[in-house]
């Protein structure tokens, strides 16, 4: 098959959140352009903020997207409170952290059983997968499920949530509802770990392997968290958090309605599950431990292709640790509702988190009448956009050099390359405009 002047095309990229595509454009033999185009319709939502009043925020800004609403809620009020001089309570800093699980259970879920391993085990689409695999299909759609209950209970409802706001929540769960979502994470556990040996008995191809410097937050504490003040890489480097802009460099590219971004270096970097194992995985404990050694048992390496395991590895920790969760907040008083008094005041306030594609930063700045003056929201999936390309190129010249075989064939994996970055096109398409 000859490769003069052929373009390979993807219109239209399947089982992904939004609207993209895949161009690849080889000439003489040899990869010349390599495009992820993203064309879901641009938002302004930086922009849309400005003139509005700080508690409009979280309102606003959690709309971004559908599935990612819970992550952009947390990492609002964390950038608002940071910028108010507001302190958590534990109880509070538990409940947010008890949403982002939920949040991380519901997502992953999605993408690791219905998106991603239909991939792996030549299916389709997940309809064509639940033919042969009805139980664990099931099982999957309850996972899911379960993850928006746990948002439903904290948040108000299971999208977009309305009972987290600056300073706490409008009302906090019954004890009871809390052990009934206890019983529900402990009770998935062992059927998951059915999944994690699935998952080990699959061979991963590694035609998209390169090396990749990953990034991604240093956990409050010494456990596996999503949540930090400082953003570390794989080389060793550590920022605080407030100090991004000199970290990440977000710029446009002519075939995207999305931002790219890289590091102050110029180099393209990757965040989400996989950057997160390969930087914190020593920190999993208990069947989270046992599951990364199955799955990564030389290790976190570079391919992103293995992201989806890393996905399964998280899904066995946020069961895990959303258990614990709930335990520790019922050891604590049962009462109606939990709010920190605070004054209005001029500032400045960056908020990230770890969210299921990877760091979500947020800043704003408002004056001393709480009236917001910037705002600025980097998402995962801006920041892995470059990355991806880089797989995508890696990858190609990899097949065309050992002949892949059909143009179909082709395409699905360079299809799986983007899929295995789980990428939240809606997310990605926020810019600012001035």
């Amino acid at each position: 098959m000859s490769t003069a002047g052929r373009s390979i095309v993807i219109p239209h990229l399947g089982r992904v959140e939004g609207h993209g595509g895949i161009f690849v454009k080889v000439v003489g033999g040899r990869v010349h352009e390599v495009n992820m185009d993203i064309f879901e319709g641009s938002r302004y939502y930086e922009a849309l903020l400005k003139g509005k009043h700080f508690l409009d925020v979280q309102g606003v800004i959690t709309r971004v997207c559908a599935i990612c609403s819970a992550g952009h809620t947390v990492a609002a009020l964390a950038a608002l409170e940071n910028a108010l001089g507001i302190v958590s309570s534990p109880r509070v800093f538990k409940m947010r952290g008890l949403l982002t699980l939920g949040a991380t259970i519901e997502s992953h879920a999605l993408h690791v059983f219905a998106l991603a391993l239909p991939d792996f085990l030549g299916f389709d689409s997940v309809i064509a997968m639940a033919e042969k695999y009805p139980r664990e299909v099931a099982f999957a759609l309850k996972l899911k499920q379960l993850g928006n209950r746990i948002q439903e209970l904290i948040g108000g409802r299971a999208v977009h949530p309305v009972n987290t706001l600056v300073g706490g929540f409008g009302k906090l769960p019954r004890h009871r509802d809390l052990e009934e979502i206890r019983s529900a994470l402990s009770a998935a556990q062992a059927p998951l770990a059915g999944f994690v040996d699935l998952a080990a008995s699959i061979e991963v191809p590694d035609f998209a392997a390169r090396p990749t410097v990953f990034v991604a937050l240093r956990p409050h504490e010494d456990g596996y968290r999503f949540r930090g003040s400082t953003l570390c890489t794989s080389r060793g480097e550590e920022f605080p958090v407030a100090e991004y802009r000199d970290v990440v460099r977000e710029f446009t590219v002519e075939h995207s309605h999305a931002k790219h971004a890289a590091l102050a270096s110029g180099e393209t970097y990757m965040v989400g599950s996989l950057a997160r194992l390969a930087l914190w995985g020593d920190r999993l404990a208990g069947q989270a431990r046992t599951a990364f050694q199955r799955l990564f048992p030389r290790g976190v390496e570079e391919n992103v292709l293995t992201n989806t395991w890393a996905q399964l590895v998280e899904l066995v920790h946020c069961l895990e640790r959303g258990q614990q969760v709930c335990e520790e907040l019922l050891g604590l008083p049962e009462e109606e509702r939990e709010m920190q008094e605070y004054d209005v005041r001029a500032g400045r306030g960056v908020g990230a988190i770890e969210v299921p594609r990877g760091t979500l930063i947020h800043e704003y700045s408002f004056d001393d009448d709480g009236i917001i003056e910037s705002a600025n929201v980097i998402t995962p999936t801006a920041q892995n956009l470059a990355n991806t390309e880089r797989d995508l190129r890696a990858a190609v010249e990899r097949l065309l050099a050992s002949d892949v075989g059909s143009e179909s064939t082709l395409k699905l994996k360079l299809e799986m390359v983007a899929r295995a970055y789980d990428p939240c096109i809606s997310c990605s398409v926020h810019v600012t405009c001035l």
